[in-house]
């Protein structure tokens, strides 16, 4: 985990990767993925102006005493991402060293943290100072996780396009507080 954590970033450094990959796009899939990453620099920004880390939440952080890492894999067109990690990463700020891992720069570390056999993120992973995993979280909290299986039992009635719909709205009401809270349970 130690060399996955030194090839991350900052999540400045995550957030211009995303507008270089938006204006200069190197591969065919940065092309393809233009109007993801537009939403997602638009969202990113939105969270960061928006979230308000919850009083109760830090002080929950604080009695736990935790002194690790967050390593975030993630990619800014990333719907799921864009809601929470710059939550996450405000949460943590003063706190706790919070840094991002490209999951499509390298797929070897996502590789070790599959949901349902499937490269999705962000993923959360929780270390401790020595680089061990504590545990992990993601790709997105418990309501998103419903919403998404109401989708797939009947997509017919309740498809895709609705699902993204009922998921952002949840994203932008919320403001990463359920994300922030599942984590700090696992801490």
């Amino acid at each position: 985990m130690k060399n996955y954590w030194e090839k991350s970033i900052s999540f400045e450094a995550y957030v211009e990767t995303g507008k270089q990959r938006l204006a200069y796009p190197a591969t065919q899939q940065e092309t393809d993925y233009k109007q993801y990453y537009e939403l997602g620099l638009q969202r990113i920004d939105r969270t960061l102006k928006k979230y308000i880390p919850d009083a109760d939440q830090l002080k929950e952080l604080e009695a736990k005493g935790f002194d690790g890492k967050i390593l975030i894999v993630s990619e800014v067109w990333c719907g799921d991402a864009s809601a929470t990690v710059p939550a996450l990463v405000k949460f943590f700020e003063g706190k706790n060293e919070v840094r991002i891992f490209l999951r499509d720069s390298d797929k070897s570390l996502i590789s070790q943290f599959l949901t349902n056999g499937t490269e999705s993120i962000p993923k959360v992973i929780i270390l401790d100072n020595d680089f061990n995993v504590k545990n992990s979280w993601g790709p997105r909290p418990q309501y998103g996780k419903e919403l998404l299986m109401k989708h797939k039992a009947d997509p017919e009635n309740y498809p895709k396009d609705l699902f993204y719909n009922d998921l952002q709205m949840y994203y932008a009401k919320n403001r990463g507080k359920d994300a922030v809270q599942e984590i700090l349970e696992l801490l």
